[in-house]
């Protein structure tokens, strides 16, 4: 049983399925959520876009003049598994906790998918889970054990939604 989010998903640019893709963007996320053992209510505020909207973010917020496959940005100092049980950081107006943002480049999700030989449907799972695990304290700058245990984190919940590298 999912702990009731809001998960806001909008777009800048006009997107194909635009209705079925935010439906699979909340239920990964709250796959995720309660995969991490969440059991507060939270916040996580999406956004479709394309290299061009996500190079001029990525700028912005990070001074790098490139396109990439996804952003997100925390509002939470989490470590990686601390699960959030308790409403301490919620939001006294709402009751949310709100996690923060994650910004999904379509036109990249696109070009991985044929790039690793699987579908779009698995490459936007990928990329939300990746995301949200980042929202929640994961991270992977290098090739040490929090990379590891990130992408085994990854791969248990992309087992969980029934998401394999073969679809």
């Amino acid at each position: 049983m999912w702990t009731t989010h809001r998960i806001t998903v909008d777009s800048d640019v006009p997107i194909a399925g635009q209705k079925t893709k935010a439906a699979l963007v909340r239920k990964v996320i709250h796959t995720v959520l309660d995969s991490e053992e969440v059991t507060v209510p939270c916040e996580v505020n999406v956004l479709f876009t394309d290299d061009i909207g996500i190079q001029e973010i990525n700028k912005e917020q990070r001074q790098i003049d490139a396109p990439t496959d996804v952003l997100s940005f925390p509002m939470l100092g989490l470590r990686p598994g601390e699960a959030l049980r308790e409403k301490t950081w919620a939001d006294p107006g709402t009751g949310l906790t709100v996690l923060g943002d994650m910004v999904l480049n379509l036109d990249r999700m696109k070009q991985q998918a044929t790039e690793y030989g699987h579908s779009e449907h698995r490459e936007l799972c990928y990329l939300v889970v990746h995301s949200a695990l980042h929202l929640l304290g994961y991270d992977h700058l290098d090739e040490g054990p929090d990379k590891a245990l990130m992408r085994k984190r990854e791969e248990a919940i992309l087992n969980t939604l029934g998401t394999t590298r073969e679809d």
